[in-house]
């Protein structure tokens, strides 16, 4: 407190100084703390460990004149270096670790949801390599746009050519939104072209997702029935087709859920089950938001009233808090059209976390490497849903 009451005597612009020897101290103080701790065990409880870090942030944080240049979180920089670009965070050293790097903003942002209540609440989710897993049986897993056979190997082969020819398109730094939109909307059309005129049908669809290599994280059920359970919805953004996910739904969980909608682009087929169309306006990279919500077909064909599926998108958009699951940085934008209070936003960093790891720290409040399980975010949503001081604290 002494250190405090000085600080307070002292005009503004003279704590720079201060600061870079408390800096000086606090690592040196960082790497003791690390030695005693590998050496020793003597700082096991990870918890005493985080909880006196982050008391010393919060205390000074008020006379910092500038942004930490050191870690906030221990949980966030597994080997206590200045920043996460040193670590060396890969599948062979660092399995399912959670990464935190703001914890007193997520924890802002805990309280604000669970005061708010589960009836304000929503998730959105990627689907692919996000509700899904990145690698299976070892190998890298199949997308739901990827395991698709047309049954046609000429159509097939036609499909793969557009997607070499747009693919390095869409991630092209140079051309501008919107040109890449109007490209996106050209390969999609084309792309769903050639699966009518292929003679797609929902037998090959089945037929598809059987054979496939593709799962859901341990976790994705068991958090679809406790958000089931408390009305909460859950959006899943897919650029991909509906009736392919919807397909693996079926077949690798076994069950559906009514809290879940998916917008995405969904077939129509005559009674023969071809392929004969797809239904409402095309969703692609580009537009799989929230805006996306007045485009989609409704979830299953017994909801075809159209003002039924109006008062559900207007109740959705009510729910002015969000957890956000995606697996990429252009995932945070599956919130845009909604204007959210509080969004606590996962992200899944499956592969290459060594170069991706800084973005994805500051990008995302929680980041889960090396293919991780949901049931982090199991934990969290039942926090967000619990009532002060019945459930163990996320952080």
């Amino acid at each position: 407190m002494l250190l405090m009451e000085f600080l307070e005597t002292l005009p503004r612009e003279q704590h720079n100084l201060l600061f870079v020897l408390f800096i000086a101290a606090a690592d040196i103080s960082t790497l003791l703390t690390h030695l005693v701790t590998r050496n020793y065990n003597y700082f096991h409880d990870k918890m005493k460990m985080r909880s006196f870090h982050d008391h010393v942030v919060t205390t000074i944080s008020p006379y910092f004149p500038f942004p930490f240049p050191f870690p906030t979180s221990t949980r966030c920089f597994h080997s206590f270096s200045p920043l996460p670009i040193t670590n060396k965070m890969d599948a062979s050293d660092q399995s399912n670790l959670t990464v935190v790097r703001h914890p007193h903003l997520l924890r802002t942002k805990i309280s604000a949801i669970r005061m708010a209540g589960p009836s304000k609440l929503q998730v959105i989710a990627d689907f692919d390599s996000t509700l899904t897993k990145y690698f299976v049986n070892g190998r890298r897993g199949q997308t739901s746009h990827g395991l698709l056979r047309q049954g046609n190997p000429e159509y097939d082969a036609k499909r793969q050519a557009l997607y070499e020819y747009y693919h390095p398109l869409e991630f092209s730094p140079v051309i501008p939104v919107q040109e890449k939109t109007k490209l996106m909307e050209e390969w999609w059309g084309k792309t769903h072209g050639l699966l009518i005129e292929g003679g797609l049908t929902y037998d090959a669809i089945k037929e598809s997702v059987a054979s496939s290599e593709i799962a859901f994280r341990e976790g994705v059920v068991e958090l679809f029935e406790f958000l089931e359970e408390r009305g909460i919805p859950v959006l899943i953004f897919s650029a991909g087709l509906a009736d392919i996910i919807e397909e693996v739904l079926r077949q690798k969980v076994h069950k559906s859920f009514k809290n879940v909608k998916i917008v995405s682009n969904r077939m129509a087929f005559n009674n023969d089950g071809q392929l004969i169309s797809f239904k409402g306006r095309l969703i692609h990279s580009l537009n799989k938001n929230e805006h996306a919500l007045d485009m989609a077909a409704p979830i299953h064909e017994q909801i075809g009233d159209p003002d039924d599926l109006f008062v559900d998108n207007v109740s959705i958009k009510k729910r002015t808090n969000v957890l956000l699951l995606g697996d990429h940085l252009g995932d945070l934008g599956m919130s845009d059209g909604l204007e959210y209070e509080t969004r606590i936003s996962v992200g899944f960093l499956n592969d290459n976390a060594k170069n991706n790891l800084p973005s994805y720290c500051e990008s995302f409040d929680i980041v889960q490497l090396n293919d991780a399980p949901m049931w982090e975010v199991v934990k969290l949503v039942h926090q967000l849903c619990s009532t002060e001081g019945d459930q163990a604290p996320f952080l």
